[in-house]
């Protein structure tokens, strides 16, 4: 069976227990102490590999001829990870390492998780921010994190962006009220990575948790309709079919994904928190995304965070805010 996930390596606290601390992904990685530095983690994660550009040939005529093109190639198996133009900028696995070691040794973050999807062509650094926040007395926790891919794709960017995870159950959250908003950084590859201007750009401060910190204790408050959580479902996991002339959007059969998460509302890890609440509405949505929908659980992981699930994880907390409102 084939994987999406190649390699991976994730934090394992001192003393937890193995199976509540796991994430769904991490069924196929290696658990290793919360304490590493950046440096130690790269090559737990198998991730201590460089990639090199190489030309390509074309024999015309019994002659060869260079195409113009070059492909990335890695170091550790010589597997072609992509072609390249002139002018395409590689950047090394080791720039998790230059970007995140600083804050590793200050205590301001300390190492989560690093891997490699689709054969190396996606790998990413994830990393845990000394900053957090609690609804319900301190019983339902959100803690902030790093995330940092790097792409050895043509066409693809380097993505640096805050997100969050609801303790209690792995949801990898939305910092973000709507996608322009988002506390991310994309760099392409016409230059080459500088970590100091990635720095300055995110703004490395408690403000990158506040706007969502105010969003979730709004919604933790907030109650919802039947009519308007049905509602909610058939937005954000809109069917296929199209409503009729004079037939409103709430009036179509559910998709497979919005039963799901209908089903998820009372049974989800943590949905004594909060009852009622469009706080336990919006974290259905985000349970059904990370941890339900997806024909494997390595894709899910892939979708949460650079598909088309991550941008529904944005709209879902937009429109749960919006409903709230009209509450």
């Amino acid at each position: 069976m084939s994987h999406n996930i190649e390699t991976i390596a994730y934090a394992k606290k001192a003393g937890s227990n193995e199976e509540a601390y796991q994430t769904p992904w991490h069924k196929l990685g290696v658990p290793v102490s919360a304490d590493l530095s950046a440096a130690q983690m790269l090559k737990k994660a198998g991730l201590d590999w460089t990639v090199d550009r190489h030309p390509t040939f074309a024999n015309l005529g019994g002659e060869t001829v260079y195409t113009g093109k070059d492909v990335l190639v890695r170091s550790s198996d010589n597997e072609i990870l992509t072609h390249i133009s002139e002018g395409w900028e590689p950047v090394q696995n080791q720039a998790f390492v230059d970007f995140y070691e600083e804050f590793v040794l200050s205590g301001d973050m300390e190492m989560n998780t690093m891997g490699s999807l689709q054969n190396g062509k996606y790998v990413w650094a994830l990393a845990k921010v000394s900053e957090s926040f609690d609804l319900f007395k301190g019983k339902d926790t959100v803690d902030s994190y790093l995330l940092f891919s790097n792409p050895h794709q043509y066409g693809k960017c380097v993505d640096i962006r805050f997100t969050a995870v609801r303790v209690v159950c792995n949801n990898t959250l939305t910092l973000a009220l709507n996608a322009k908003s988002d506390m991310s950084v994309k760099l392409n590859h016409c230059r080459p990575f500088d970590p100091e201007i990635v720095k300055k750009a995110l703004g490395i401060s408690h403000k990158r948790l506040e706007t969502y910190k105010e969003a979730a204790e709004f919604l933790s408050k907030k109650k919802f309709s039947v009519e308007a959580l049905n509602q909610y479902y058939t937005e954000v996991f809109p069917s296929q079919a199209k409503p009729k002339p004079g037939e409103e959007i709430s009036d179509l059969k559910m998709s497979r994904p919005a039963k799901m998460a209908l089903d998820a509302l009372d049974t989800q890890p943590g949905a004594s928190m909060g009852v009622g609440t469009w706080w336990q509405a919006f974290n259905s949505v985000t349970y059904t995304v990370d941890h339900l929908m997806g024909r494997s659980e390595d894709t899910r992981l892939a979708s949460a965070w650079y598909g088309p699930n991550r941008s529904r994880k944005v709209f879902a907390l937009e429109k749960a805010v919006e409903l709230a409102n009209a509450a």
